[in-house]
């Protein structure tokens, strides 16, 4: 049990520093290959770049509309039409945010009463407990397992009580870099109708997905548009994170309910760089089959360094991770004091996923490396890694 934190409310206690802040310190600190944080370490693509500095010269540095810029709404709209056949009228069914974090910590806090369940995957993106526990809600975790991490129907059927109120799926999935089959995303479906659920689906690797896997719109199966609020942003997809812009798409009454939470967080954020944005959301074909390209082949770069390491690899066919068991290496499969030693053992840092799971000793042994990185940076973390043995 963790020490209490003074002056911090009930509802956030126990959550702490993010362990991404603490990793990115001790990489620093000595001087060690960052696998840890998912951000890229090369710029996103130069029509974007350029649409900002442009924006910037051009007078966009005042606060921008509320609920976006119209021109990147128009842009989402386009996007998720020509993507999923998915229509969304830009000025009452888009939303604009300060990434997708503030996407998620507007709906949740907007959607949820006090005592209110939610449906979450774990392992899972780190925000979204302590922005349910904010609300006064539940999580209600159901642990994908490796190696395939795939849902089980009955668990996650079992975590539906009448307290239930909204869904939360993340595809594809961070962590584990699952993308949940048509039919796993058909389940979701099934039990937010026949229960009258809402879901939020984050979504922000939508486009960064290998091996010609289909990433599945839950949005657009049959019945599901009108109870769906589809969360997504530019920073993955342009390697543009420090950006921060973000979106959320779903019906009108849905988005004005967030945006009246939304409003009273950032209000708005990042002027200049939503026009930028939606020159990205604009652009070929064929530069989201670069994106996708480009992070396969990094990851089929780093997994043979890190099996020839020692570790378990488990398979991934999205976002910027990879998830390995350090038990072969370390049988005591304390993954946090892996994680805290590594950099100063070898000079690598990567992430303990134990941080990812409520129910932490499903996630004690496992351990997340970004391969969202130069291959040059990729190979010599494969290098230091090899020390290990």
């Amino acid at each position: 049990m963790s020490a209490r934190t003074p002056h911090l409310t009930a509802k956030l206690q126990g959550f702490g520093t993010t362990i991404f802040a603490e990793m990115s310190q001790l990489a620093v600190a000595t001087n060690s290959v960052n696998l840890g944080q998912g951000f890229p370490d090369s710029d996103g693509p130069r029509e974007v770049l350029d649409a900002a500095i442009d924006a910037i010269n051009g007078g966009l540095n005042q606060y921008p509309p509320g609920p976006g810029m119209p021109v990147l709404r128009e842009a989402i709209s386009r996007h998720q039409q020509r993507f999923y056949g998915l229509a969304y009228d830009p000025d009452t069914e888009i939303l604009v945010t300060a990434g997708a974090t503030e996407a998620l910590a507007g709906a949740l806090l907007a959607l949820l009463d006090t005592g209110d369940e939610v449906v979450t995957l774990e392992p899972m993106f780190d925000s979204y407990a302590p922005c349910i526990s904010m609300a006064g809600a539940v999580s209600k975790p159901v642990t994908l397992r490796p190696p395939h991490y795939g849902i089980d129907p009955e668990a996650l059927r079992a975590a539906i009580t009448p307290k239930t109120k909204l869904i939360l799926f993340n595809t594809p999935h961070n962590p584990t870099g699952r993308v949940f089959t048509r039919e796993e995303v058909q389940l979701v479906a099934d039990l937010a109708i026949e229960h009258d659920l809402l879901v939020i689906t984050d979504e922000v690797y939508e486009h960064l997905v290998f091996d010609g896997v289909e990433h599945v719109a839950l949005a657009s199966l049959p019945g599901m548009r009108e109870r769906t609020l589809v969360v997504s942003s530019g920073g993955k997809t342009f390697n543009t994170t420090g950006w921060k812009i973000g979106w959320m798409c779903g019906p009108a009454a849905v988005v004005a309910a967030v945006r009246t939470a939304k409003q009273f967080l950032t209000y708005v954020n990042g002027g200049p760089f939503q026009p930028a944005i939606a020159v990205g959301l604009d652009l070929p074909d064929r530069f989201y089959a670069d994106l996708a390209a480009d992070l396969q082949a990094k990851r089929d770069r780093l997994m043979p360094g890190l099996l020839r390491a020692g570790f378990e690899v488990f398979p991934t066919s999205s976002t910027y991770f990879v998830t390995v068991d350090i038990r072969p290496l370390q049988p005591d499969g304390d993954g946090m004091a892996f994680c805290r030693a590594l950099p100063h053992r070898v000079g690598v840092v990567a992430i303990p996923t134990e941080v990812l799971y409520q129910n932490k000793r499903e996630g004690r042994h496992l351990v997340r490396f970004a391969f969202c990185k130069r291959l040059d940076v990729l190979d010599e973390a494969v290098e230091r890694l090899q020390r290990l043995g």
